[in-house]
């Protein structure tokens, strides 16, 4: 089954150490964290995904690098996020090999489709709602967009933008398989709870949602 909860670990957001943050969301069931660092430098976002990585047991937790094939193949990562205006997926692909996941974020139907004819392992959709996390994001698609992925696509989608413990429930009912979450995880007093917060909900819903499949 697809990890229900995507963590992000953005550098514009982070008020932790990605490492030690990791490592608390990896202590409570988080097994997809993905490190997202639109700023720095090539050799600040390797020695930070290379910490993240060397944090958490790859058995139990994939890291995926945001942009970048070439760090997530360097460090042994557990694959690579695009985007629209990244590298495409077979070419991301190429980088860092088939052991490793390849994401994309996609942001209306046509890129869906896309997406879908790809080797991407998982598609994003969104944002569902108004994000605060990127500069220049792409418009809201709302649910509607997720809930018209579920019927083109069987690959696990993610649902992701403005995600938070209250609006994470409507999110799966749509069809969402997991949840990226940003801000709500990195800012909350205590992330551990927050985190058993988001797999409660997940927990109720799809179960549900597998009982009348």
């Amino acid at each position: 089954m697809f990890p229900a909860l995507y963590a992000i670990l953005d550098a514009s957001q982070a008020t932790a150490d990605n490492a030690s943050l990791g490592r608390i969301l990896g202590e409570q069931g988080v097994a997809l964290i993905q490190i997202r660092d639109k700023k720095a430098p090539t050799r600040e976002i390797f020695e930070a995904s290379r910490k993240l990585v060397e944090a958490l047991d790859p058995s139990r937790v994939l890291v995926i690098v945001n942009d970048r094939p070439d760090i997530a193949a360097m460090i042994g990562a557990g694959g690579v996020h695009v985007g629209q205006e990244d590298l495409p997926v077979e070419g991301a692909r190429s980088i860092c090999g088939n052991a490793r996941w390849v994401g994309v974020s996609t942001h209306n139907l046509e890129q869906l489709r896309e997406a879908d004819h790809s080797s991407a392992d998982y598609i994003a959709v969104g944002p569902i709602f108004q994000t605060a996390t990127k500069q220049n994001p792409d418009p809201v698609v709302g649910l509607e967009l997720l809930r018209a992925a579920r019927g083109i696509s069987k690959k696990p989608l993610v649902a992701i933008g403005g995600i938070t413990i209250e609006s994470a429930e409507a999110v799966y009912r749509a069809g969402a398989d997991s949840v990226a979450v940003v801000r709500d995880l990195i800012s909350a007093q205590d992330p551990a709870r927050r985190v058993r917060e988001y797999f409660a909900i997940a927990t109720r819903v799809l179960s549900r949602r597998a009982e009348t499949a």
